[in-house]
């Protein structure tokens, strides 16, 4: 008879390929390697099958394809197939160190937690762009610590690029109901009000690859904007004053011109606190990198990430 897996590793994938070989990858390393592997094909034209049939012999691995849907409704799919304990999702743009399933283990055991989230970070392999958008992302500067890189900001909420929970949250949640946009958000909220206990594990980390360019990013933080609208409209509450602080941003920015005519003193002032922010964004950067050019690079990704979100928050709003 086969042995039950204590994990489960769900990822689904949307026309990546090359992203889901570095994470198959990294999963070969694994000092705890009891899981599987069920990757979930979103629809994709450009498909990962043969990535993952080059991993058949290494990797308990499950291969599904279905029609686009979202990631909400393909994560779902692949908790469904799952035979582990435990069902483990990640984004197909991660990668996880070696130890992500012992510090996982060693935290269960001292916390017997329900369900739990990890931090993402970047990877000197990354490029100096995806470093520097990976700072930014997970930054007290521009996120406000939420996102995992502090003990507790709030009620910690685990994001989709490195969630773990036990199948019996999937079975009394039905798991997640929205298909994209900030679907991770509103499932953690659903965990939090059915009674289940939810934690951190700081040491379960993983590398978190994200766009390629500028552009992408504006546009990936932009849905995440309009995502933290969609749960304020289903959970009135649920939007705290930081999630705010990206459109206060945004509006600032096209305010200051004509503040700068009508109140010169004001506006002047207004720069050189924009200024001082952004020269602050990058030390913090190289403080926590070590490079001169991803710290120069921060600055704009930080501009970028903080003026996407608030346009996409905004424009939901409005709407």
């Amino acid at each position: 008879m086969p042995t039950t897996p204590r994990f489960s590793v769900i990822v689904p994938v949307f026309n990546r390929p090359l992203e889901i070989e570095a994470l198959l990858t990294s999963l070969l390393h694994q000092t705890v390697a009891d899981f599987e592997v069920i990757v979930v094909e979103d629809g994709s034209t450009d498909t990962c099958a043969a990535v993952c049939a080059q991993f058949q012999d290494r990797l308990k691995i499950v291969y599904h394809y279905k029609p686009n849907s979202g990631p909400g409704p393909s994560r779902n799919v692949g908790f469904r197939l799952a035979k582990g304990e435990f069902l483990v999702v990640f984004d197909s743009d991660c990668q996880l160190p070696p130890h992500y399933f012992e510090a996982v283990e060693k935290s269960l055991e001292a916390n017997a937690w329900d369900a739990w989230g990890g931090p993402d970070r970047g990877h000197p392999s990354f490029t100096p762009i995806q470093q520097a958008m990976a700072y930014t992302m997970s930054s007290v500067f521009t996120t406000g610590g939420i996102r995992g890189n502090k003990k507790h900001a709030g009620w910690f909420q685990p994001r989709s690029f490195n969630m773990g929970l036990h199948r019996r949250v999937f079975e009394k949640t039905g798991g997640f109901q929205f298909d994209r946009y900030a679907e991770d958000i509103e499932f953690s909220i659903r965990m939090r009000r059915a009674g289940f206990r939810v934690g951190l594990i700081a040491d379960a980390f993983v590398y978190h690859q994200r766009r390629e360019n500028l552009r992408q990013f504006w546009k990936q933080v932009a849905n995440f904007g309009r995502g933290r609208v969609l749960v304020g409209r289903k959970f009135p509450g649920e939007i705290k004053w930081v999630h705010g602080f990206p459109s206060l941003f945004l509006l600032g920015l096209l305010a200051l011109p004509v503040v700068l005519i009508l109140l010169p003193g004001l506006g002047w002032a207004g720069l050189l606190a924009l200024a001082g922010y952004l020269l602050l964004l990058g030390i913090d950067c190289l403080r926590v990198t070590g490079s001169w050019w991803v710290a120069l690079l921060a600055i704009p990704a930080g501009f970028v990430q903080l003026t996407g979100y608030g346009y996409g928050f905004l424009r939901a709003w409005w709407r």
